[in-house]
């Protein structure tokens, strides 16, 4: 009997036990809160806009009903009152507690340079001052190079454009800016003015030499000066100077040169203009 038991007990087949893996929970990632800080402590410089710089310039530093000094908060959707108190954190009245002892705000020579440690003044004249931008600026150094870099630009480019421009469009542009004057002078002066010009107002020099209106301008005024054309004393008729036929009317209220720029461009004036450049040559 014993036997037939154990027996029996090594018949029973023992099903094969699987252990399952624990999964192993990875940790989670960190998540950055660090911002990138939206206000730098530090001095700062502030300039009136404009060429002028008075010895003094006070602008507003508190809200009264005559000048008002208001910012609105687009989140509150309301409007915040303004006042510099020098005793307090804040430029926002409704941020300030208690005593407020009054500021002024003043520009010497052009220029207010505000300290790190004032920054409730730095706030408001950064941040809510209405007049920023209208009345003053933040100098901001690396704004200033853009722009400076940006102004050496444009001079290169307008220097390269001189120097290689033939003397025809040269004396037209120069025309721009000294009138009749450009036709008493040299190749060369015109060169050396054209040169100078492009140096001191770089921007209009580009913008007048790609301006194809100029050279005509100059065709117009080069041909009624040599007696090619002649302009009438009402400055309203433009006619051969030989023949005495009229070429055009000048429109009311326009400058005649220009008129007559325009008009060669025209499918009639375009073999005008070609017939005053043969007898220009």
């Amino acid at each position: 009997m014993a036997k037939k038991a154990t027996q029996a007990v090594k018949d029973i087949e023992v099903a094969p036990q699987v252990i399952e893996a624990k999964e192993v929970a990875k940790p989670a990632a960190k998540v950055s809160t660090s911002k990138k800080p939206q206000w730098e402590i530090k001095d700062r410089t502030y300039l009136l806009n404009g060429l002028k710089t008075p010895l003094t310039y006070t602008i507003a530093s508190r809200h009264t009903s005559r000048y008002p000094l208001l910012w609105f908060d687009k989140e509150k959707n309301e409007q915040r009152e303004l006042r510099y108190a020098t005793n307090q954190n804040s430029p926002l009245v409704d941020e300030q507690s208690g005593e407020a002892t009054l500021g002024h705000i003043v520009f010497r020579d052009g220029t207010l340079t505000v300290t790190k440690e004032k920054q409730n003044l730095q706030r408001l004249l950064s941040l809510y001052h209405p007049m920023k931008g209208v009345k003053y600026n933040e100098f901001n150094p690396v704004e200033e190079a853009v722009d400076d870099l940006e102004t050496i630009e444009y001079i290169i480019e307008a220097l390269n454009v001189a120097r290689d421009m033939d003397i025809d469009q040269a004396e037209a542009i120069l025309r721009v800016e000294v009138g009749s004057k450009v036709s008493d002078m040299s190749s060369k002066e015109i060169k050396r003015d054209l040169l100078i010009f492009a140096k001191e107002n770089a921007q209009l020099f580009l913008e007048l030499a790609n301006d194809e209106n100029v050279q005509l301008r100059n065709v117009a005024i080069n041909a009624t000066e040599l007696g090619l054309l002649n302009l009438s004393q009402d400055q309203r008729t433009f006619a051969w100077a030989k023949t005495g036929r009229k070429i055009m009317n000048v429109p009311f209220d326009e400058n005649p040169y220009s008129a007559m720029a325009a008009f060669f461009k025209t499918d009639e004036g375009i073999e005008i203009y070609k017939s005053i450049e043969k007898k220009l040559l």
